[in-house]
């Protein structure tokens, strides 16, 4: 087992460090002065460049070769097999390139967030510009076939590919769009409760509350306030989450908190005894993403959820509230209609945003339109599919902060991952005695507990395909989320 021991000993090093950059990016992003941005992007730059030489370093490479040939358990297997691909793929990176890369992204971030304060893209566009040629580069460094864009997508859903997307974002045309033009023509639901004046702290312990409740261990954590919200790790025993609120619209905290605490959720249950190995990382962005989904979607906007939780609510803000109902609530937070910001929209226009940028995306590593296109292809594509013109550069193209971290081919895994809460959800409505029931007496436990079983600790021991297979019996299928969509809205609306 010497080899075994050198690599869980190494690869410890490389999660250290990876977990230490995350710290430097959480702190950036949360309590950083100004003036410190330079430094800051100095220091994760040069711990970028030590992280790339300890991922790539030639005796760590020759060990995973000889890990294959010894006998190993299956996990064993697993890990070093996970381990070797990351290995293969790092080594096509030189050391300057990701030390270039780091402090291109850092320099972008800062940007980014002068730019949307601003409202002036021309301040963000140069250091986008840099950022898209690195990009490009690294697609032709790590090898794709058929679209550049591939090796992008590969960084966060592995196996994914643009003709898998292609297909899939048809049926959200086909199939979604079609279901929302109808929405479009019933009366609209009442929504003005969500948009009175709600006090900023009482909207912050709200939510730490409902934290708690979905299960979220403090002594594991915390939220803090961002610009856009997030959740990081930096073990399974340190899952923090941020969130934004404004205290003339309830929805922004709800939402944002929920999200971010079905994403830490996940990160808490990775197994600790497998920190900083295949087997202690969660599988893909999609299924991070079902996570949040399913949390934020198909519990948080539930009638059954806010049996339980309205009153608590009206208790918080009295004069706000007491004169409706949770059904008024429930009504209230599922209004379907077309909205500019994208964190903002409603669970079913949110997959034409992510739509617009997965196309912008594609075109934009792929070569045919450049960085100065963007703002008016943004607008263009926000007329086209949802109806709606872009007031400013700080509301189309500079809302999410994505672009400035070089996560291109991030944005597909929304929508993938939104597809995959709906079939995990209705297998857990199966496997789970009394779910209803459970989520109107404010018992999450049974829901947590199963997904901790079936997601959690498998940590990247199964493909995505495979595991949704072992979950559901089937690959992911856009059906599931069509049929919870048709059901729930159907009702909502008076469609039938």
């Amino acid at each position: 087992m010497e080899n075994y021991n050198y690599y869980i000993t190494h690869s410890q090093k490389i999660a250290d460090l990876e977990h230490s950059i995350s710290v430097l990016n959480w702190d950036q992003e949360v309590f950083m002065p100004e003036n410190s941005a330079p430094r800051r992007a100095q220091q994760i730059a040069t711990l970028a460049g030590i992280h790339h030489e300890l991922s790539t370093e030639k005796k760590f490479g020759e060990v995973l070769e000889k890990l294959k040939n010894e006998d190993l358990t299956d996990i064993q297997k697993r890990n070093v097999s996970e381990s070797l691909k990351a290995y293969k793929k790092s080594t096509k990176l030189n050391g300057a390139f990701v030390t270039q890369m780091s402090k291109t992204i850092s320099e972008s971030f800062v940007a980014w967030n002068e730019a949307r304060s601003k409202n002036d893209f021309s301040i963000f566009a140069p250091k986008l510009e840099e950022l898209v040629k690195l990009k490009r580069e690294e697609c032709e460094l790590y090898g794709y076939e058929n679209h550049p864009y591939n090796a992008q997508l590969d960084l966060y859903e592995p196996g994914a590919t643009v003709k898998d997307l292609d297909i899939l974002f048809k049926d959200v045309k086909h199939q979604l769009v079609e279901f929302v033009a109808k929405i479009a023509s019933a009366p609209q639901n009442d929504e003005s409760l969500m948009f009175q004046k709600y006090e900023t702290t009482k909207q912050l312990a709200f939510t730490e509350e409902l934290l708690a409740q979905m299960g979220y261990n403090f002594k594991s954590g915390r939220q803090d306030l961002s610009t856009h919200p997030f959740t990081t790790t930096f073990s399974s025993k340190d899952v923090r989450v941020t969130t934004r609120v404004n205290e003339n619209d309830l929805s922004e905290i709800l939402w944002s908190s929920i999200h971010e605490g079905g994403h830490a959720l996940y990160e808490q249950g990775l197994l600790d005894d497998n920190y900083g190995l295949p087997a202690g990382s969660y599988l893909s962005l999609g299924l991070h993403e079902s996570q949040s989904r399913l949390y934020e979607n198909n519990l948080g906007r539930s009638l059954n959820y806010w049996k339980h939780n309205f009153a608590r609510l009206q208790n918080i803000f009295p004069e706000n509230l007491n004169n409706y109902s949770a059904e008024d609530f429930y009504k209230a937070m599922n209004i379907v209609k077309p909205s500019l910001i994208r964190t903002n929209a409603d669970e079913l226009t949110y997959h034409f945003h992510v739509l617009i940028r997965y196309e912008i995306e594609k075109d934009l590593i792929g070569g045919t339109i450049e960085v100065a296109d963007l703002p008016r292809i943004w607008n263009e594509k926000y007329k086209a599919y949802l109806g709606v013109d872009v007031p400013s550069d700080s509301m189309g193209v500079l809302q999410d902060i994505h672009w400035s971290h070089g996560s291109f081919g991030y944005f597909p895994t929304y929508s993938i991952g939104s597809f995959y809460a709906a079939q995990f959800y209705n297998q857990a409505s199966k496997d789970i005695n009394n779910l209803d029931e459970l989520i109107k007496e404010g018992n999450l436990a049974p829901l947590l507990n199963w997904l901790r079983e079936k997601i959690h600790k498998h940590g990247r021991l199964f493909a995505a395909d495979e595991l949704c297979i072992k979950i559901t019996g089937e690959k992911l299928n856009f059906k599931y989320f069509m049929e919870y969509a048709k059901k729930k809205y159907s009702a909502l609306y008076n469609l039938n």
